[in-house]
């Protein structure tokens, strides 16, 4: 039977994998590929060969509404990726972990590619489970538009306090790469970066997806925030209560037997790699030393452009997760 349009828009088999100037690229993908897929970037692992390249213009344009969505927002590097795949079960709800296409929508601002990528990523196996999209920081900033969509929909939105997010952002040079590059594309929501030191954009960026979040408090009643060091500490209530929040079915003791398994003691990114949170405070503490004098730099650019950051923080901490 010939694939139709129709088809892409209602299949996770025909995943919309990315924006490549006029054209939509499909990959052909599975429940397996999706759940092996650590993320859907360019390291996406697909069922199968055979991408497709279809013209935007022979898209819909009003293409079909997002069916309920849950989502984790999350202001990078602070355990969304460990949280996402905690929540992956075959056998559960379809978990996306940072759509390229709905991040390319997002940095474009391009009501068209909003409207592709929202529909797309919405679609799922079973009719009675949300899927669950972990996003990444452009789309923090497409938060108005999102919550516009579905107000109800279920939301965990994660995040760091300012020590804990520059210890995780300025840890590494690769790391340093990734805040100069993603600030440049949000000029559009953080102004001209470029004579802003490290630590200075890294206190920026922390600070505008804070105040985007606790904004989105007010637009989806069924956000809730966590804090991150509050995740890594005690894993196992916070993974059930977020299960419970994004409609994942989970028991008390299915979340514990994920949390002592080897999830929790290999580097969510790479499970080759052993790592804990024994190693990631360890870690912390040696980065504390070592950038001392950029943590001061930042608490001083914070202190001159953010008098309503305990305010914000306090916000989140008033709709917690538990």
């Amino acid at each position: 039977m010939a694939l139709t349009i129709d088809d892409l828009f209602a299949s996770p088999d025909h995943y919309l994998h990315s924006f490549d100037g006029d054209a939509a690229i499909f990959v052909p993908m599975d429940r397996a590929a999706y759940h092996r897929s650590i993320f859907l970037d360019g390291r996406i692992a697909p069922a199968g060969e055979g991408e497709m390249r279809l013209p935007i213009g022979a898209l819909p344009a009003a293409p079909p509404a997002p069916k309920r969505t849950g989502w984790i927002f999350h202001i990078a590097h602070c355990g969304s990726t460990l949280l996402a795949r905690a929540l992956d079960r075959p056998e559960a709800n379809l978990v996306l972990r940072e759509p390229l296409a709905l991040r390319q929508a997002a940095v474009s601002r391009h009501e068209r590619l909003i409207a592709l990528a929202t529909s797309t990523i919405s679609k799922r196996y079973d009719p009675a489970l949300p899927t669950i999209v972990k996003a990444n920081v452009p789309v923090n900033f497409l938060l108005p538009e999102l919550a516009a969509q579905d107000p109800q929909a279920p939301a965990i939105l994660l995040y760091l306090g300012l020590d804990d997010y520059l210890a995780a952002i300025l840890r590494s040079d690769n790391h340093r790469a990734w805040l100069r590059n993603v600030t440049g594309q949000l000029v559009a929501h953080l102004g001209d970066t470029s004579t802003l030191s490290d630590p200075e954009r890294a206190a920026l960026l922390w600070l505008a997806q804070l105040r985007a979040f606790a904004s989105t408090l007010d637009l989806m009643p069924n956000a809730r925030s966590l804090d991150a060091e509050l995740f890594f500490a005690d894993p196992t209530p916070l993974l059930a209560a977020a299960a419970t929040c994004l409609g994942v079915p989970m028991m008390a003791d299915d979340a514990a037997a994920i949390t002592r398994g080897p999830l929790f003691s290999t580097y969510s990114k790479n499970p080759t790699v052993a790592f804990d949170n024994d190693a990631r405070l360890a870690r912390k503490a040696e980065l504390a030393r070592s950038i001392g004098t950029e943590l001061i730099a930042a608490h001083d650019w914070i202190a001159r452009n953010g008098g309503d950051a305990a305010d914000v923080i306090a916000k989140l901490e008033g709709r917690a997760l538990l």
